[in-house]
């Protein structure tokens, strides 16, 4: 299977990796059938996410849709940040194969948890139907 130049571009020149210290933040999802474990960091001034990095530990798909889907809510509102698909993700790295799809879900999930760590951590009230994967699967609980 082919990968997208862009999709190379940021497995090899991958944007925002790394840790924020002391994050407003932080989510992690890991797929344990593939192996892939993703974690953002979020820095959010006035509910806008001032910085962003990551740290993913997986196959080239994975990481391509971290960096990606990061430089994609750089700079944005939240209720922006949350309305982020995989789909908008693996549209922007001009595709993924099906079978790697699941890359572009973590990172939209990823993203999730960590905003919802962050309402969490400040007692923040939130539309609980925004994050159903995450109220359900209590891995961030």
């Amino acid at each position: 299977m082919l990968y997208s130049e862009k999709v190379m571009d940021h497995f090899k020149n991958p944007r925002n990796v790394g840790v924020i210290e002391n994050a407003d933040g932080v989510g992690e999802v890991g797929n344990a059938k593939c192996g892939d474990i993703m974690r953002i960091y979020l820095k959010i001034d006035n509910d806008v996410i001032s910085d962003v990095k990551f740290e993913t530990f997986g196959c080239g798909s994975a990481i391509a849709s971290s960096s990606m889907a990061t430089e994609m809510i750089k700079g944005k509102p939240l209720s922006e940040a949350l309305e982020l698909t995989n789909k908008a993700v693996a549209e922007a790295l001009d595709g993924l194969p099906a079978y790697k799809m699941h890359c572009s879900v973590l990172a939209e999930e990823a993203i999730k948890n960590a905003i919802l760590d962050y309402y969490k951590k400040n007692n923040i009230s939130y539309d609980h139907s925004l994050f159903p994967d995450c109220e359900a699967c209590g891995h961030c609980h």
